[in-house]
């Protein structure tokens, strides 16, 4: 049976800003972390956790390891839509506590998990074919991190490492593109799964500089939280999760739905 109401499919209106704003956004998502640390804080731990589990069961096994921060780090934007609510919240004047995390996750909206499923399926692919061309040029296989860092990072022959994160920055940019808006708008309004993504595309193509530059904020801050064997991770996945609401608010232009 059809739905009576079906949801609009064209993309939303969107501005264009100026090509340094993601600094403004980085500088707001500090700002509402600091409002409500608690919150952010248990975002953080709770997924820096997980990662630092995943990193001890899955050392000697890279790719299994890989994975799993694949996974971790596609819908990182997805867990982090309490985050949203927070910031929302702050925004309205409204309380901005735990409650307001709560009521996003207690709804169990459907569109918010497909949209999830469908980031786990694309990191799933990217780590099969990582898996694949690292393999055809490494031998023997790679199984572990140090392994990775001096056989495939480290080699002398160039070619394999620049090659892997060509595939990598591929892969990357359209779920890049998809995401970036997506998930916070599909949190604040009621849209589909389509139009979100297409809004978040005509949000990236009007502002290439500004959401490139993001891009790379957020990769860095990332980088650094991993880096940290995941205890950096606390504080850049609450920062990064607020940055990215004011992102949204900042892009798309505020109408009826």
């Amino acid at each position: 049976m059809s739905d009576p109401n079906p949801l609009p499919k064209t993309p939303l209106r969107v501005r264009k800003v100026h090509p340094l704003r993601a600094w403004i956004w980085l500088a707001r998502g500090w700002s509402d972390f600091m409002e409500v640390p608690q919150v952010g804080l248990a975002h953080g731990v709770v997924t820096a956790a997980f990662g630092g589990v995943m990193l001890w069961l899955a050392w000697d096994r890279f790719w299994v390891l890989a994975g799993a921060f694949s996974g971790l780090l596609l819908v990182g934007p997805l867990l982090s839509t309490g985050l949203y609510a927070v910031s929302r919240a702050l925004l309205r004047g409204e309380p901005a506590d735990f409650r307001a995390v709560w009521a996003v996750w207690a709804s169990l909206d459907r569109r918010l998990v497909q949209f999830g499923l469908l980031l786990m399926v694309l990191g799933s692919g990217w780590v099969i074919t990582s898996a694949a061309l690292i393999s055809l040029g490494v031998h023997p296989p790679v199984t572990t991190p140090h392994d990775f860092l001096m056989r495939v990072v480290l080699a002398p022959e160039a070619g394999l490492f620049e090659s892997w994160l060509l595939l990598g920055a591929l892969m990357a940019a359209p779920v890049f593109a998809s995401s970036v808006i997506a998930i916070p708008l599909l949190m604040d309004r009621r849209v589909g799964v389509q139009r979100a993504v297409l809004t978040s595309w005509r949000a990236v193509l009007a502002n290439p500089v500004a959401t490139g530059l993001w891009a790379g904020v957020v990769m860095v801050l990332t980088l650094l939280g991993l880096s940290t064997l995941m205890f950096g991770w606390i504080l850049v996945m609450p920062v990064l999760g607020h940055a990215s609401w004011h992102a949204y608010r900042d892009l798309v232009v505020r109408e009826k739905v």
